[in-house]
C-alpha cells in the first residue's frame, strides 16, 4: 500500500506528519509502538482501526511493539471512575492477554510483531523511581486534559492514581524506545506524555499516529462491550454479519473508509448513488457485511452467513439451527409463566431488567407472537421457538 494512503485514510491526527514521513523514508525498521489494558479478553471491530494500520505498516517492514499492560491492569482504578478498570489477579490478567493476542494476530504479523510486558520494567520500580517520574510534570499541566478539567470543574473526585496513568503509559515508551505510538484520538494527552518523557530522557520523541474512534452499532456511541454496541473479532460469522446489518446507515460509510480496503473512488461512488436514491442502503450493507466476515472467517463462511441472513431477515424465516432449551415440565409444561422468567432460564438475556427492556421495545416473541409488558404470562408448548431481539432463537422443550 502506498505511503500517502497509510498515513491519510482512516487517519485523525499524526504528530509531527513530516517527521513520521521523514523516518518511514530513513530505511531502517521502526519500532510502532500500541498497548493494551487486559483488562477484558476481547477485542473488537473498534480496536481493529488501529490494528490495520500497524498491519499495513509492518508490510514496509516495519516492527511492531506491543505492550501488555499487565501491571497497570493489576492497579484497577480505586477512583471508580472507570467501570472497565477494575483491580484484577494476575491469573486474570494473564487469562486475558492471552485471548487477546490470539484475536490480535487476526489482524497484525505475528512474526513482525515484539511482545513486551509492562512488569519487565515497573516490576523494578521502587518508590524512588516512582518520584523521580512524577517530578518531571505538575499538576497543572495533567489537569489540561479534558476529561480531567471537567471533573475537576465539576468537583467530582480524582485521584492520585489516576494522574499516574499517563505518566505509566508514557514511560512504556522509554522503555521499549518507540518511534510511533498508535492509538484513538481519545489517547492524544497520553501519548503525548510519552513523547515529552522521552524528550526528557535524551531519547528521540516518538511520533503520534492517532486513528478515530469507530462509533458502535447504536449509531451515536463509541464501540464499546460495555455499552453492548460492539462487534467482536471472535463472533461467529451469523452473529457479526447480522451486527453489521443492523449498523445505523448515517456510520456505514464510515466502516469501509476505517475498516476494508475498497478504493476512496468506489466508496464515494456508493456515498453519492445512496444520497440520490440510486442504490438500497441495505444492500450496500450487505457488501460491507460480506467484506468483514470474509476478513475474520474466510469467504465461504461470509457466503454462508449471508443467506442465512436473507432467510431470517428478508423471507422471515427461522434459522437452519436454533438451540434447545430443556426446561423442567413441573415448573413450564401447561403453566402460565413470567416471559421474563423464561427468558433467563434459556440464557438469553443477562438480567431481569435486560428482559424487561427487549419486552417494552416488541422484541420478544414465541412462534412468531409477540409478548407484551401488559401480557408477559405464557404457557410454553413443546417444540415452540422463542425470539428475543433479532439474532436470538432457543427452541423450547421439556426436560425427559
Amino acid at each position: 500500500m502506498e505511503l500517502h494512503k497509510i498515513l491519510e485514510r482512516g487517519v485523525a491526527e499524526v504528530i509531527v506528519k513530516e517527521e513520521l514521513i521523514k523516518k518511514l523514508q530513513e530505511g531502517r525498521p521502526l519500532r510502532l509502538k500500541m498497548g493494551f489494558d487486559p483488562s477484558a479478553p476481547d477485542i473488537h471491530l473498534g480496536h481493529v482501526v488501529g490494528l490495520r494500520k500497524l498491519r499495513q505498516l509492518q508490510e514496509l517492514g516495519h516492527l511492531v511493539v506491543l505492550i501488555v499492560a499487565d501491571w497497570t491492569a493489576q492497579i484497577g482504578d480505586p477512583s471508580g471512575q472507570s467501570a472497565t478498570r477494575r483491580m484484577l489477579t494476575r491469573e486474570e490478567v494473564l487469562a486475558n492477554a492471552q485471548t487477546y493476542l490470539q484475536q490480535f494476530f487476526e489482524v497484525v504479523d505475528k512474526e513482525r510483531t515484539e511482545i513486551r510486558w509492562q512488569s519487565e520494567w515497573f516490576g523494578k520500580f521502587g518508590l524512588d523511581d516512582v518520584i523521580r517520574l512524577t517530578s518531571k510534570f505538575t499538576v497543572a499541566q495533567f489537569l489540561a486534559r479534558e476529561d480531567f478539567a471537567k471533573r475537576f470543574a465539576a468537583q467530582s473526585p480524582i485521584a492520585i492514581t489516576e494522574l499516574l496513568y499517563p505518566l505509566l503509559q508514557g514511560y512504556d515508551s522509554v522503555a521499549v524506545k518507540a518511534d510511533v505510538e498508535f492509538g484513538g484520538t481519545d489517547q492524544k494527552f497520553n501519548i503525548l506524555v510519552g513523547r515529552e518523557l522521552q524528550r526528557m530522557m535524551g531519547q528521540e520523541p516518538q511520533q503520534v499516529f492517532l486513528v478515530p474512534i469507530l462509533t458502535g452499532t447504536d449509531g451515536v456511541k463509541k464501540m464499546s462491550k460495555s455499552l453492548g454496541n460492539y462487534i467482536g473479532v471472535a463472533e461467529p460469522p451469523e452473529e457479526m454479519y447480522g451486527k453489521v446489518m443492523s449498523l445505523a446507515d448515517s456510520v456505514m460509510m464510515d466502516y469501509f473508509v476505517l475498516l476494508t480496503d475498497v478504493p476512496d473512488e468506489e466508496i464515494e461512488k456508493m456515498r453519492r448513488d445512496i444520497a440520490e436514491n440510486k442504490i438500497n442502503p441495505r444492500d450496500v450493507k450487505m457488501k460491507l457485511a460480506k467484506i468483514i466476515v470474509t476478513q475474520f472467517h474466510g469467504a465461504a463462511a461470509a457466503e454462508v452467513a449471508e443467506a442465512e441472513f436473507v432467510r431470517v431477515f428478508q423471507q422471515r424465516e427461522l434459522p437452519a439451527e436454533i438451540p434447545t432449551v430443556a426446561l423442567d415440565p413441573a415448573t413450564y409444561a401447561g403453566k402460565p409463566v413470567h416471559i421474563a422468567d423464561l427468558m433467563l432460564q434459556a440464557g438469553m438475556v443477562s438480567s431481569r431488567m435486560e428482559a424487561k427492556r427487549m419486552i417494552a421495545q416488541g422484541a420478544v416473541s414465541i412462534d412468531g407472537n409477540r409478548v407484551t409488558e401488559e401480557q408477559p404470562l405464557v404457557t410454553i408448548g413443546e417444540g415452540q421457538v422463542l425470539r428475543v431481539g433479532k439474532r436470538r432463537f432457543a427452541r423450547l422443550e421439556f426436560a425427559k
